[in-house]
């Protein structure tokens, strides 16, 4: 098998990270990637306010999901984790440990190659691994390459070096996209999920106001707490709640706004879910102390209002977006049905039910919670109490 290892501060990770690390997998045909971030970097020191490690960890882990490469990129804290400064030799020697029968490829920009020689045990590191070195810009050229390949393999005999230039990377370093974010401009440079990351946590002097955010940045900021598969589906579901709030004259901004957030803590496991049901005092039935599925529909609620200030009519779509209820008001419909048949949905009966909804939303309201009733029912799971009332009471 073959690994790529791409390590840097990644302070904060960007689009020339992303673009050159998925160019290289390509190029070189690799089965894996494992992204790392520095714990204390030899090469330089960590400019005063950064992000905590385990942020940029965070930050990493967003961004390495924006490759598209799923299972096969990995982001590992073992330099974070490791004390004293983080040498890529012992990053390299641990990992040859790890995978002993594996082939080790080194990711690198232009000056990291050119300076090999000045690291830390560059012969350790140029014997367990092959080195990746790729240009920034199309203006790096094989000439500037091939004088640094050709001393190198001179020095280090046996070393494998393979060198690229990436036509249209993005050309930018982290310390242009930290004066950039100050400045409030520098999203375009970033994975939307790693740009709403650092909004959400105030990194780098954005100080955004969460309870204040214009949709432009709202978007962003729900996305990063998604895992990334599910990230097509809630901004599906937003332009579905567009249509038919639109369609039903409902207030747009508002489905929007609980569109995007109706999954924000969907990611989270039943431990983290209780915990947070705990914290927000949410009582729940027999039901729902059980079944992961139903809560984070509450505790999206519960961030929703207290994250980021949304009014009583939002929180309550959210809520009652996975069991709907007896009396549901329009925007709670809304956003029941777009979650319900937002267009990545496919399954037997969407497109039948689609048209309802369009038709008549209670008439697509009913047959969505009486093919949720039987779903569940056909695969002997119990169904919630609010969702056979809110069928009940559109039945009279």
């Amino acid at each position: 098998m073959r690994i790529g290892v791409y390590g840097g501060t990644f302070n904060p990770p960007h689009l020339g990270h992303i673009t050159a690390a998925r160019a290289v997998f390509d190029l070189l045909q690799l089965d894996r990637l494992l992204l790392i971030p520095a714990g204390l970097p030899p090469h330089k020191e960590m400019p005063a306010g950064s992000p905590t490690p385990r942020q940029r960890l965070e930050m990493t882990r967003l961004a390495g999901e924006q490759t598209g490469l799923g299972s096969k990129v990995e982001v590992l804290d073992m330099e974070l984790v490791r004390t004293g400064k983080s040498y890529t030799s012992d990053t390299l020697a641990a990992l040859k440990q790890m995978y002993p029968d594996d082939e080790l490829w080194l990711l690198m920009g232009t000056d990291m190659f050119l300076t090999l020689q000045a690291w830390h045990e560059p012969e350790t590191v140029l014997r367990l691994a092959g080195i990746a070195a790729f240009g920034r810009t199309e203006e790096d050229t094989e000439e500037l390459f091939a004088v640094q390949r050709e001393y190198l393999t001179k020095t280090y005999p046996g070393c494998r070096i393979f060198t690229l230039t990436i036509p249209g990377v993005v050309d930018v370093s982290s310390t242009e996209i930290r004066a950039a974010l100050v400045k409030g401009t520098g999203a375009e440079l970033l994975a939307p999920a790693v740009y709403g990351y650092i909004l959400r946590h105030g990194l780098y002097g954005t100080g955004a106001d969460l309870k204040n955010l214009p949709l432009e940045q709202l978007r962003p900021v729900a996305l990063s707490y998604l895992k990334h598969k599910r990230i097509p589906h809630v901004l599906g579901t937003e332009q579905e709640a567009i249509r038919l709030a639109q369609r039903y004259g409902a207030d747009v901004e508002k489905a929007r706004v609980a569109a995007l957030l109706h999954d924000c803590t969907k990611r989270l496991s039943m431990e983290e879910q209780l915990v947070l049901c705990a914290k927000y005092g949410i009582e729940l039935d027999e039901l729902e102390q059980k079944a992961l599925k139903l809560l984070h529909s509450k505790t999206g609620a519960a961030i929703a209002r207290d994250v980021f200030g949304v009014d009583e009519e939002i929180y309550s779509a959210i809520w009652y977006h996975t069991t709907g209820h007896a009396g549901m008001t329009l925007l709670e419909k809304i956003i029941y049905l777009a979650d319900y048949i937002e267009p990545t949905r496919d399954f037997p009966g969407v497109d039948a039910l689609r048209e309802a909804c369009y038709e008549d939303l209670d008439k697509g309201l009913l047959m969505g919670l009486e093919m949720t009733i039987e779903e569940m029912t056909n695969m002997g799971n119990p169904v919630h109490h609010a969702t056979i009332a809110a069928r009940d009471a559109l039945k009279g």
